[in-house]
């Protein structure tokens, strides 16, 4: 009856660490895959028997990584595709085996009775345990695969000591029975090891996030400056029609200054709705209001300052892109290039910043050259500042090319720095941000 029992134990953890494997690397996904799963699960038993009936227990525990946690990664690796996240699946699911160990050990020791009573308490438990994994483990797991390879390291770590230990002290040497003190402390220093690892690895993940927080909030800021400034735009532009449709009244007005010989108060009525017309004024270089409304802004800048800037535009009234994220995009790319052109003109030469804005089959195209004193850094092809503060508009023009799924270019072409960049609707993301 023990014997029976034991066997029956055996095959049963060894369903109970496949089955979790499986899931884990998500390979039971298919009709087929699981047919296959099941026909070499069902064969490793049979083994398991030949080899115990042949030679004896103690043989068949040794060479138990080459009777079925080999085959099971390679049948894994062949199932998904993938090479290493099924061996870490395997690793992680003998991990989960010492908690049916455990856990009837300990009833065990509460209830009493020996390696029968020990095996039949394994039974039972390892249903409920399986299905409790399946349920709440395997969804995190699954999720972890799907990140880089270095943190697939950092989750597999721990079951591979783990693995090793076990086999090294429990099954091929009895180093872990003997109560050397090197070995009993093994695990609890893993334990610690990976604990001050946690603490490093959260401590850097942390300064991460809050360097994030603070560039989303320079982001935040730059938009609902740039959202104020269309906004205030847009009634100087609504402004500017009340006063073309007030025409008739000005006139009226003028008729009856020089009906009266008022000749230098008709002047200066005049004088002084030209000045509020000009600085009313938005230049029509497209059909999108957003955009005309954005180069209009910076063309007034740029003519304050003696900036030479020439703007050819032809984007259609709805644009492919959003526009906020258009507003980001052009104020931080024009608001670069005046910084750059202050720079060249504090040599003594001319500075001239050209724009050419297209939209054409569903992409924006957008181009634009500055005056540039002296050679920008790049690194990975993107200009960096080393000045506190500088670089986060690049990073955000960076950031919302690549959501849309398209490229950009950073060059320096003589003495011209070149922007140039496309987008599409069609690769958008569902999700909305401006960060890196």
């Amino acid at each position: 009856m023990s014997l029976w029992m034991s066997l029956l134990n055996n095959v049963a953890v060894s369903v109970f660490g496949s089955v979790l494997a499986a899931s884990f690397c998500d390979a039971l996904d298919r009709r087929k895959n699981r047919i296959i799963f099941w026909i070499c699960i069902a064969l490793i038993p049979i083994a398991q028997g030949i080899i115990y009936y042949v030679w004896e227990d103690g043989f068949l525990r040794q060479i138990y990584p080459l009777l079925v946690h080999v085959p099971l990664i390679l049948l894994l690796c062949g199932l998904t595709g993938k090479l290493l996240w099924p061996f870490f699946s395997v690793m992680a699911a003998y991990l989960c085996c010492q908690l049916r160990r455990w856990l009837a050990l300990l009833t065990v020791e509460i209830l009493g009775g020996g390696a029968l009573m020990l095996d039949a308490v394994e039974l039972l438990i390892t249903l409920p345990l399986l299905f409790g994994l399946l349920h709440f483990m395997t969804p995190a797991v699954r999720y972890i695969s799907c990140y880089s390879r270095k943190m697939q390291c950092q989750f597999g770590v721990i079951p591979v000591l783990y693995y090793v230990f076990d086999y090294l002290t429990r099954v091929y040497t009895d180093l872990l029975s003997s109560g050397a003190p090197v070995v009993v402390e093994f695990m609890p220093f893993i334990c610690c090891g990976a604990y001050l690892v946690f603490l490093l690895y959260n401590f850097t993940k942390g300064q991460e996030e809050n360097r994030m927080r603070e560039i989303q909030k320079s982001l935040d800021m730059q938009v609902a400056q740039s959202m104020r400034e269309i906004t205030a735009l847009r009634e100087s532009q609504n402004l500017a029609s009340r006063y073309r449709h007030d025409l008739r009244h000005h006139l009226q007005y003028l008729y009856a200054c020089l009906e009266n010989h008022q000749i230098q108060k008709a002047e200066d009525y005049i004088s002084d709705i030209c000045n509020e017309l000009e600085q009313q004024k938005v230049i029509q270089y497209c059909e999108n209001e957003a955009a005309n409304l954005i180069l209009s802004s910076f063309a007034g800048r740029a003519e304050a300052e003696g900036i030479v800037m020439k703007v050819e535009g032809g984007m259609k009234a709805k644009a492919v892109i959003s526009d906020a994220d258009l507003c980001v995009l052009l104020s931080n790319a024009l608001e670069n290039a005046i910084h750059a052109c202050r720079e060249v003109q504090k040599e003594g030469k001319e500075a001239r910043i050209e724009v050419q804005i297209y939209e054409k089959q569903q992409q924006v195209f957008l181009q634009i050259k500055n005056s540039c004193a002296g050679a920008p850094i790049f690194e990975n092809g993107v200009p960096v500042s080393k000045k506190k503060g500088h670089g986060i508009g690049t990073r955000s023009i960076c950031a919302i090319v690549e959501r849309y799924g398209g490229v950009y270019t950073f060059s320096l072409e003589k003495e011209y720095f070149v922007l140039r960049l496309n987008l599409s609707e069609k690769n958008v993301d569902s999700v909305h941000f401006t960060a890196v």
